[in-house]
C-alpha cells in the first residue's frame, strides 16, 4: 500500500520544496494534483523538460516517489474543440508522468450531468485515442466519479470502468464525495464492496452531508441550485463514516494507493497533513509488517 500526500494546500511553494516537506512530514509518496506552474487545471502542461528534470532530481534526492499524477481536462466534451485540445494536453501529461517514473495517473470523467449520453460518447472517443499512449508508457489510469461530471454515482462509475475492459483502467473512491456518490445515503461499506473488483485508489478527507437538517445545513441561492457544495476536511470535521470506510478497506485487504487530500485547512496545512497521515497509518498499516516501506529500504520491485 502507498500512502501519498496531495500537496494542494502547499501549492504556493516550489514543487522541489514540497517534495522535501512531504518527506519531513513522514510521507513516502506524493500524488501530484494540478498546480499552475506544472500541470494546471484544464490547459496544456507548463512543465518543460528542464523543470521535469529538476523535480525528478528532487525525488531522487529525497527518496520520495510519485504515487500518481492527477490531471483534469475536458476530455468528455461536450465541445469538440475542447475535447481535441484536452487529448493533446493528456498526451503531454502522460509524457511528464513517465519522465517522473510514476506508474499511475488518476482523473475524473468530466463532461456534463445534463448531457450524460453525449458526454459518455465523447469520453469513449478520447479514451480510444489515448489508450495507446498509456500502454506505450506502461501507465495505469484510475478514474473517479466526481460531482458535476457526466458520471457522478459510485455504482455507475464502477460499471463504466468495468465496461472499459482494460486491466490498467480501474476505480478511485473519493471519501469526501461519499454523500454524493449514492445520492445522499452515505453507505460507505456498500459502495466499497461494489467497487472492490476495480478499486485501486482511495482519497481520504472528510466532508459533510449537505442534505442533513431538512436539507438546510447549507443554504445555496437561488433555490433549486444544482451546485455540488462540499469541501475536503480533516477527519472528524464532517460526516463520513470512518469506521465503515477504514473497516471496509481492511475487510477488502486493500493494497492500492491511499491519498491524503485535505484542501480546506490551508492555514494549518502542515499540521493537517501530518495528522491525517497518523490516522491513516493507525487504521491501515500493520505495525508488525509496516507495509509503508521506509524510503531507505525502498526497492523498485515493491512497485511492480
Amino acid at each position: 500500500m502507498k500512502i501519498a500526500l496531495d500537496p494542494y494546500m502547499l501549492r504556493a511553494k516550489p514543487l522541489p520544496e514540497i517534495i522535501h516537506l512531504a518527506g519531513d512530514l513522514g510521507y513516502d509518496y506524493i500524488e501530484l494534483s494540478p498546480r499552475p506552474d506544472f500541470i494546471p487545471f484544464y490547459v496544456h502542461p507548463r512543465a518543460d523538460d528542464d523543470l521535469v528534470a529538476k523535480v525528478a532530481s528532487s525525488l531522487k534526492e529525497t527518496g520520495i516517489r510519485m504515487a500518481s499524477v492527477l490531471p483534469l481536462y475536458r476530455w468528455a466534451g461536450p465541445d469538440e474543440d475542447d475535447r481535441r485540445a484536452a487529448v493533446g494536453y493528456w498526451k503531454r501529461a502522460i509524457e511528464v508522468t513517465a519522465a517522473l517514473g510514476c506508474p499511475v495517473m488518476n482523473s475524473e470523467f468530466n463532461g456534463s450531468p445534463e448531457q450524460p449520453d453525449r458526454s459518455e460518447a465523447i469520453f469513449w472517443r478520447s479514451l480510444e485515442e489515448l489508450a495507446p499512449w498509456f500502454e506505450r508508457e506502461g501507465i495505469a489510469l484510475n478514474l473517479e466519479a466526481h460531482p458535476n461530471d457526466f458520471c457522478e454515482r459510485n455504482d455507475e462509475a464502477v460499471d463504466l470502468v468495468t465496461a472499459i475492459n482494460l486491466p490498467w483502467v480501474n476505480y478511485l473512491y473519493c471519501a469526501p464525495h461519499t454523500f454524493h456518490l449514492d445520492d445522499g445515503v452515505g453507505d460507505v461499506a456498500k459502495m466499497l464492496d461494489y467497487a472492490a473488483p476495480k478499486l485501486r485508489h482511495v482519497h481520504v478527507a472528510d466532508s459533510m452531508n449537505h442534505r442533513a437538517s431538512s436539507g438546510l445545513r447549507f443554504v445555496v441561492n437561488p433555490a433549486g441550485s444544482t451546485a455540488r457544495v462540499h469541501q475536503h476536511l480533516d477527519i472528524g470535521q464532517g460526516d463520513v463514516d470512518w469506521d465503515a470506510f477504514f473497516g471496509g478497506l481492511r475487510r477488502l485487504c486493500f493494497d492500492g494507493i491511499v491519498t491524503a487530500c485535505v484542501f480546506g485547512n490551508e492555514e494549518r496545512a502542515l499540521q493537517s497533513s501530518a495528522d491525517i497521515l497518523t490516522r491513516i497509518k493507525a487504521e491501515l498499516v500493520d505495525p508488525r509488517t509496516d507495509q509503508q516501506t521506509d524510503r531507505r529500504g525502498h526497492s523498485d520491485a515493491a512497485d511492480r
